[in-house]
């Protein structure tokens, strides 16, 4: 994005102009992110919760008809899109650029950045065209800002200067362009602003792209990066952390996305350390080299928007403090679907979960930015995920590198570390990745519920405000209960053993990192309900000792007074002998959406599928496993209720440590070791897939 200086005059200091964000049109010719860059639908604003009330039933029947398609159908062509930033409109008909790419995110400029008013450019070729700018409150109503016509001008170019002062509390901006009696090009729109003259020049990324055994998914999206002209200026380094197996150097995308990058392309080999001990890496030598602004953490298999990297860059640069920059995220499956608009950590249950009033899982296909009324609120977060994450290199060097966790909450836990010393975290509008969803996933049960345990634990007793941390231990207890219930022993078993491992203290979570996700996986084998099996002929024939009472079907979600019922007596159902014919038969097949504890509970055998869909496991009841892991459970939860405050500051204290480079370099000694010539490791040479010192 380009900048033109203003020399200083006796008013005031020199400034210059900085374009902050630009119209931009689908990349690679996918029809199904067409919506998320224009839309050609009428906006319906859904109800004001004012106007819904207080009533349990009538909030709920109004958040069901909130995710009810309003798109009536009506679509753009491909032949429409002329080039990045360039849009075709027919005769007589209406576009708006009120879109998740294309509106401009007032309030968020308005609250973190020092730009005070924006003035909107808009050239557009062909007579008798009428271009409509508008702005939207906090609450989601809309208002016209000011409409002009192309008249009998074949090429017309447009200014508005907007200012960004009523945004206090949320609101965008958007135009609208109706074309006349012939067809229309909308040939391009930028946003720009009057910034001091010290931040006319934008700052430069390393890209951190931790990736294992995705040798293609990776190179791809190398390639992206290394083919948008536009981000070239902006990028100092793309470091990938090749940690698999399956190496990105032998992918066949490879050789053609390393030459789009050239000496930008950094590849480090090291063990598998995690998504935190690859981020750290990248982190750690953005730091040494410190010659970029800003380190961006990005996963490996995403599908990137690259303007999103250049607005992440804007943002930072502009802000009033340094400030955390994240990107949302969508669907790779369904790519109009917003899965991650912005998280938080409740600091009572110490859980990530949406922020208030976001809708997860928003399609934008089926309701577009100007009828949703919650996504013109601005939404505060706690921390972004590193899919897509771009943090000032100030705030590394300050508050230190990631927790050495392999993977879960390390980025939550920087969030809320770096907003502890005074950096928020801004989840951007108009920046986006996308990933495969969270909920197509299966890491509550499978080897990653260690992680998930371990981890949720170190972070609570570093950050939680409460003196036991809240909820935390005896939610704990009750998912440990759930699970044992459920039959799902591996997943119990890992657990205790996270919670074992966060006793050990800090200092061994260095000391774990290279070994523990073997150890975990070596372990979890013994069980039957981690043994996943792809082929159905696998298991036996479901037969059951008794049918069901009254044939009743299982599958119906029950009520509160039922779950209750079911909470009170399914641990006393476990202590009871097995039926014989459950050893030889399952009892029943339940579907991974179906397979809740307190279904599950009522068998002594079953098959469950999992998440992913590509496998099921044999779940199978013992009575003294059942014991056991019961008498376990609860007194490792008693003794963290005990002693919580002295692990906390035992952890508190040794943060700084921890996450120091100092530290880090120690870790990632054997591997930098392997190269006495740098210390660190091997650069790529351009396009040839072989590496030289």
């Amino acid at each position: 994005m380009t900048s033109s200086t203003t020399a200083a005059t006796e008013t005031g200091p020199a400034t210059a102009r900085r374009v902050l964000q630009r119209q931009i049109l689908p990349i690679d010719g996918d029809t199904d992110v067409y919506r998320l860059y224009v839309d050609p639908e009428a906006a319906v604003l859904d109800a004001d919760k004012y106007e819904v009330g207080s009533n349990r039933a009538a909030q709920q029947l109004n958040a069901a008809q909130m995710r009810q398609s309003t798109s009536t159908g009506v679509s753009i062509h491909p032949d429409q899109i002329l080039d990045r930033e360039a849009l075709r409109l027919p005769a007589e008909e209406r576009i708006s650029f009120g879109s998740y790419f294309n509106a401009f995110p007032a309030s968020y400029w308005r609250r973190y950045t020092i730009v005070a008013e924006v003035d909107l450019t808009l050239t557009v070729e062909g007579r008798g065209a009428t271009v409509t700018v508008y702005r939207s409150m906090a609450n989601g109503r809309s208002q016209r800002v000011e409409t002009v016509t192309t008249g009998d001008e074949a090429s017309s170019t447009f200014e508005f200067a907007l200012t960004l002062k009523p945004f206090v509390d949320g609101g965008w901006y958007w135009y609208d362009v109706v074309a006349g009696d012939e067809d229309v090009v909308v040939r391009s729109a930028q946003w720009s602003a009057e910034v001091p003259a010290d931040r006319a020049e934008h700052g430069t990324v390393d890209i951190c792209i931790t990736t294992m055994n995705r040798p293609d998914f990776v190179a791809k999206l190398i390639g992206q990066l290394g083919s948008t002209p536009e981000l070239r200026p902006y990028l100092d380094e793309v470091l990938v952390m090749e940690q698999g197996t399956q190496k990105m150097v032998d992918s066949e995308f490879f050789p053609d996305a390393a030459a789009s990058l050239g000496d930008t392309l950094r590849v480090i080999e090291q063990g598998n350390l995690g998504g935190s001990g690859g981020y750290a890496r990248g982190q750690l030598e953005s730091v040494r080299k410190g010659t970029a602004t800003y380190a961006m953490m990005m996963d490996d298999d995403v599908i990137c928007e690259p303007e999103g990297v250049i607005r992440a860059v804007t943002f930072g640069d502009l802000a009033r403090r340094p400030t955390i920059v994240g990107g949302h995220m969508f669907s790779i499956y369904a790519r109009t679907r917003l899965h991650s608009f912005g998280e938080i950590i409740t600091p009572w249950r110490f859980w990530w979960l949406s922020a208030p009033g976001v809708f997860s899982d928003w399609d934008f296909g089926a309701r577009n930015l100007r009828s949703s009324r919650w996504l013109h609120k601005r939404i505060d977060v706690d921390f972004n995920g590193w899919f897509m994450c771009l943090i000032p290199r100030r705030v590394l060097d300050e508050v230190g590198l990631s927790l050495p966790l392999f993977l879960k909450w390390d980025d939550s836990e920087f969030g809320l570390r770096a907003k502890a010393a005074g950096y928020p975290t801004v989840t951007m509008p108009g920046a986006a990745v996308w990933h495969i969803p969270w909920t197509d996933k299966n890491d509550a049960l499978d080897w990653q519920a260690y992680f998930h345990q371990r981890n949720r634990f170190v972070a609570a007793l570093l950050h939680s405000p409460y003196e036991r941390g809240g909820r935390m231990v005896r939610e704990s207890l009750n998912h440990q209960v759930a699970h044992v219930v459920s039959m799902q022993y591996s997943t119990v078993e890992l657990r205790l053993m996270a919670l074992e491992d966060v006793l050990e203290g800090p200092y061994a979570l260095h000391e774990k990192l290279a070994t523990r996700l073997a150890e975990v996986n070596a372990f979890r084998k013994q069980f039957s309900d981690a043994q996943l099996q792809a082929d159905p002929d696998a298991f036996a024939p479901v037969r059951r000792h008794k049918p069901p009472r009254k044939g009743k079907d299982d599958s119906g979600v029950p009520g509160r007074a039922s779950l209750l019922v079911r909470a009170a007596t399914m641990p006393l159902r476990q202590l009871r002998s097995i039926r014989p014919t459950s050893r030889q038969h399952p009892e029943a097949e339940i579907p991974a959406m179906d397979a809740k504890w307190y279904r599950i509970a009522r068998y002594d055998s079953a098959v469950v599928s999992m998440p992913d869909g590509n496998s099921a496991a044999l779940y199978q009841r013992d009575p003294e496993k059942f014991r056991d892991l019961m008498k376990r459970t609860a007194e490792i939860h008693a003794r963290f209720q005990r002693e919580w405050p002295r692990l906390a500051a035992e952890y508190r204290a040794a943060l700084g440590d921890i996450t120091s480079p100092e530290a880090w370099e120690k870790t990632f000694e054997p591997w930098t070791s392997q190269d006495p010539t740098t210390g660190t490791d091997a650069r790529l040479q351009s396009g040839t897939g072989s590496t030289s010192a």
